[in-house]
C-alpha cells in the first residue's frame, strides 16, 4: 500500500512535470508522454500510450488530455485519473483565466506576444519527431505503411473533423481480417459498466434543460462547453473555428481581436489546448468582474473537459477485456498505422499557417535534430526558444 501511494505520488509529479513542459498540442504531446512516462518510468510500454492515444481519438473530447487521464486510472483506478486531469490542466487553465482577465490591460498598453514566434516552428518540429517516434515503432509492415499513408492524406485533405474517427475505424475494420494469423487468448467474462456514460448524458441533459431555463452567463457557458466537449473530434486545433462562429461571430462576446490575441497565447504556453476555453469563459464575464471572469473561466474549463473524462472512464474499463478478441487485436493494427498518418498530417497542417522561410525551417529542423540526436530535455529547448522570442 505505501508503495503504491509513493507510485501514485511519483505518477502526479511527473503530470505536473509535463503540464509546465509540453507545448504544441496532442501530436506534441505523446512524443513527451513517450519520453517521460514510458522511457522514464515505465508506467506503460510503447504499444500501450499509442494504443490509448488512438483510442482517445476515436473518442470525442482532448485527445492528450483523455490520454493522460486514462493512464492515471490504469495505475491508480479514477481517485488518481481525477486528479490527473486536475493536474494536468490547472496550470494552463489558470494561465489562460489570468490572460482573460487581462486582456484589456495588455491592449490599453500595447504590449506584444511577438515572443511566441519562434514556438510555433518549434511545436512542428515536435509533431514532426512524434510522427517519427510512433510511426518507427507501430508502423512494422507493409500494409501497415500503406494505412500510415492513406490515412495521412485523407485527415490532411479531411474537411471534417468528424471523418477522423470513421479513418480510424475503417483502417481498423482493414486489419480486422488478419486476425486468423493471430493466436487465440482465453476471454475474460465481463460485464459493461455503464456509469461512465451515464453520467456524461446526465450532465449533458441536465446542462441542456438549464440552460433553457436560466439566464445564468456561467451556466450558459458550462452548456456551451459541455455541449462542443461532447461532439468536437481532432484535437484542440478543431474547437478554435467552432468556438470563434460561436463567441465573436454569433453571440459576440468576443472582438475577433480579442479571440486572436487568445489563441496566439494559448499557442505559447504548455499543457492542453482546450484551456482556451477558459480564456473565453473569462472574458465573456467580463462584465461581472474579476469574480465573474474567474467563475466564466472554471465554468468553460469543466464544460468543455468533464464529458471526454466521462466518455473514456466508460471505454477504458471494458478495453482490456474487448482487445482479447482477435478481431479487435488485429484492428489495433490499422488504427494504430492511420494514428501514425494522422499525426504526420498534422505537422504539415500546423507548418501551412507559418511563413515558408528559412528562419521557419531551420527552426523546425533543429528543433528535430536535436529531439533525434541528442539527450536534451525537451523543457530546455523551449525555453531557449521563449527567451530567444523575448531577445529579438
Amino acid at each position: 500500500m505505501v508503495f503504491k501511494r509513493v507510485r501514485n505520488y511519483i505518477f502526479l509529479r511527473d503530470v505536473i512535470i509535463l503540464a509546465l513542459t509540453a507545448f504544441g498540442g496532442p501530436q506534441a504531446h505523446i512524443a513527451m508522454f513517450m519520453e517521460r512516462l514510458v522511457k522514464k518510468r515505465a508506467y506503460l510500454s510503447e504499444e500501450n500510450l499509442i494504443e490509448l492515444y488512438a483510442l482517445c481519438q476515436i473518442l470525442p473530447g482532448p485527445t492528450s488530455t483523455q490520454t493522460i487521464t486514462a493512464i492515471g486510472y490504469k495505475i491508480g483506478g479514477s481517485s488518481l485519473a481525477f486528479l490527473t486531469l486536475l493536474v494536468w490542466a490547472l496550470p494552463a487553465v489558470t494561465l489562460m483565466t489570468a490572460a482573460g482577465m487581462l486582456i484589456s490591460i495588455m491592449q490599453e498598453n500595447n504590449i506584444s506576444i511577438a515572443f511566441t514566434k519562434f514556438i510555433q516552428p518549434m511545436a512542428v518540429g515536435f509533431v514532426s519527431y512524434a510522427t517519427y517516434k510512433i510511426s518507427s515503432k507501430v508502423v512494422n509492415t507493409n500494409l501497415g505503411v500503406v494505412i500510415m499513408v492513406i490515412c495521412g492524406v485523407l485527415s490532411y485533405f479531411a474537411g471534417s473533423p468528424y471523418l477522423f474517427p470513421v479513418i480510424l475505424i475503417l483502417a481498423g475494420t482493414v486489419t480486422a481480417f488478419k486476425y486468423k494469423r493471430l493466436e487465440k487468448e482465453e476471454k475474460t467474462e465481463f460485464s459493461v459498466n455503464w456509469s461512465g456514460f451515464i453520467l456524461w448524458a446526465s450532465v449533458f441533459l441536465f446542462a441542456a434543460f438549464l440552460g433553457n431555463f436560466t439566464p445564468a452567463r456561467h451556466v450558459l457557458l458550462f452548456e456551451n462547453f459541455y455541449r462542443n466537449g461532447s461532439l468536437i473530434f481532432g484535437g484542440g486545433q478543431v474547437l478554435i473555428p467552432l468556438l470563434y462562429g460561436e463567441f465573436v461571430d454569433f453571440k459576440h462576446f468576443l472582438s475577433s481581436e480579442e479571440f486572436l490575441t487568445g489563441y496566439s497565447f494559448v499557442q505559447s504556453i504548455p499543457g492542453p489546448t482546450f484551456s482556451f476555453s477558459s480564456y473565453i469563459g473569462a472574458l465573456s464575464m467580463r462584465d461581472y468582474g474579476s469574480p465573474g471572469e474567474i467563475l466564466g473561466g472554471i465554468s468553460a474549463a469543466l464544460g468543455i473537459f468533464l464529458p471526454g473524462t466521462f466518455l473514456i472512464f466508460f471505454v477504458i474499463r471494458i478495453w482490456s477485456s474487448l482487445k482479447k478478441y482477435r478481431v479487435i487485436k488485429a484492428s489495433l493494427e490499422g488504427i494504430t498505422a492511420a494514428s501514425s498518418g494522422m499525426v504526420a498530417a498534422a505537422a504539415v497542417l500546423l507548418f501551412q499557417p507559418l511563413d515558408a522561410n528559412a528562419f521557419n525551417i531551420i527552426i523546425i529542423i533543429g528543433t528535430f535534430s536535436i529531439l533525434t540526436f541528442t539527450k536534451v530535455p525537451a523543457p530546455i529547448i523551449i525555453l531557449v526558444g521563449l527567451i530567444a522570442g523575448f531577445i529579438f
